[in-house]
């Protein structure tokens, strides 16, 4: 040690505990964020280009450890609601914060999560052909982007889930193409009973369905080909019940949703034709806060079947 007055070494050895106690705390920091990764990558709106020349924006979250492995994983195809888009379940439905949790506790696998901007199509093509919505994102988002990213290209680890609009589009996705879902999430889904649609005002049908199912529809009218191709309530009689119960399907929606009599029906005719689902009715209505909580235990049930 330095031949220093007696105030100066004290003030010495404190700068020396100092200094050892700071990389002591960095060597800590360093070692935490080495062995502890913070959370996975959000990439919000990609715009992919179809063949059509139509754009699709999508947002993809990427698990913790994708940048440093080279395997590849489950994906969840995840929709949003009603005037959402791509964003809306990052930024409101803290998605990305969910997944990371539910992967650090492993009770779900690492998975990637593609959320699509279905703008407000309900997921569907139109009837005069003007929205090819579902097409776009079955014969070409799909494959793109399960080359794009490392995904696994088989139907047990693939899932699709969604809110509101998105449940529905959850619902009939996955009961019209039962070749490529393997499990099916629908949070308080918009669907309807044929009650429902035919007595609905005019200016509420004109302003959300009007345009992918038919302009100036009243009353029975209503119900015609098109609606009946994308109704998750008609598609339970239309689709083969054996390619319907090769999906596992999760039905969720809060006893103060105003979207409760369409899912309870849903549930009430699945049982009626012995289609296996899990049904559940939570205290709460339409909101982020029940939906956050759905997803939690939403990616819990698709996790299952990732697992073997």
């Amino acid at each position: 040690m330095l031949d220093l007055p007696d105030n100066a070494t004290y003030f010495y050895e404190q700068i020396v505990d100092s200094m050892k106690n700071l990389f002591l705390i960095l060597g800590f920091v360093f070692f935490f964020n080495n062995a502890f990764p913070q959370g996975g990558k959000v990439i919000e709106s990609l715009t992919f280009t179809s063949k059509s020349g139509s754009k699709m924006n999508y947002s993809v979250y990427l698990p913790v450890d994708y940048s440093t492995s080279q395997r590849s994983y489950p994906v969840v195809y995840l929709l949003h609601g009603y005037s959402d888009d791509e964003t809306g379940w990052i930024q409101f439905g803290e998605a990305n914060r969910i997944a990371d949790k539910g992967i650090a506790e492993g009770k779900i696998p690492p998975c990637i999560l593609i959320i699509p901007d279905g703008r407000l199509t309900w997921y569907c093509n139109s009837f005069d052909g003007k929205i090819n919505w579902e097409d776009t994102f079955i014969n070409e988002l799909i494959p793109y982007v399960e080359k794009e990213y490392r995904i696994r290209q088989k139907k047990e680890y693939r899932a699709i889930a969604g809110l509101s609009m998105g449940g529905y589009g959850a619902l009939k996705l996955s009961m019209k193409h039962t070749d490529l879902f393997s499990t099916c999430v629908a949070l308080s889904s918009g669907t309807f009973t044929d009650d429902e649609i035919r007595t609905k005002s005019d200016k509420e049908f004109e302003m959300y369905f009007a345009g992918l199912f038919g302009k100036n529809l009243q009353g029975e009218a209503r119900l015609n080909e098109a609606w009946k191709a994308n109704n998750p309530l008609d598609l339970l009689h239309s689709v083969p019940l054996d390619k319907l119960k090769s999906v596992r399907f999760w039905i969720d929606c809060g006893d103060d949703d105003f979207l409760y009599i369409g899912n309870s029906a849903l549930h009430v005719e699945m049982r009626k034709l012995g289609i296996p689902h899990e049904y559940r009715v939570r205290d709460g209505g339409h909101s982020w806060g029940y939906w956050r909580s759905g997803l939690t235990t939403g990616l819990e049930y698709i996790g299952e079947k990732f697992h073997r």
